[in-house]
């Protein structure tokens, strides 16, 4: 029993550092995009226009980002910022994939990698908490029941 217990606990820490790590990451990747995003760079204008976004694209999409990365940086709001960061690099993605390309105004896809990153990440943060999403989810779904009425 104090060979399981002591392997439990060791696996929270791992955990909880991973988890830390990982949001970290994907919060300086997401912060450090959002400066091209907000001073309109000709990178981001040139991205958005082609996906048909715009400015008002752009801008939105960098204030979901900025969201996302505060999520992130609160411990108990880790796993909803893991969740909405997978909702929009998947945006991300899905242009690069198909509008796109990998590589964007020759930058050798960095813009591509980045977004894999922080959706591999994303998924990591889901997977080692499934836990902590499954409570999350419950949450969700007892809040939107509608309560019966007492006759």
């Amino acid at each position: 029993m104090k060979f399981k217990n002591r392997f439990n606990k060791r696996f929270e820490y791992k955990k909880t550092i991973i988890t830390k790590i990982a949001a970290i990451l994907i919060a300086l990747i997401m912060l450090q995009t959002l400066f091209y995003k907000f001073t309109a760079a000709p990178e981001s204008v040139y991205v958005f226009n082609k996906v048909g976004l715009g400015a008002i694209g752009r801008i939105g999409i960098g204030i979901i980002e900025l969201i996302t990365a505060i999520l992130l940086v609160n411990k108990k709001t880790i796993i909803l910022g893991s969740i909405l960061s997978i909702g929009v690099i998947s945006g991300a993605i899905f242009f690069h994939l198909t509008i796109l390309g990998i590589e964007v105004m020759h930058d050798k896809g960095l813009l591509f990698y980045l977004a894999m990153i922080v959706f591999v990440l994303s998924v990591l943060i889901i997977v080692i908490n499934k836990k902590e999403v499954i409570l999350l989810i419950e949450k969700v779904i007892n809040i939107t029941k509608p309560k019966k009425a007492n006759i």
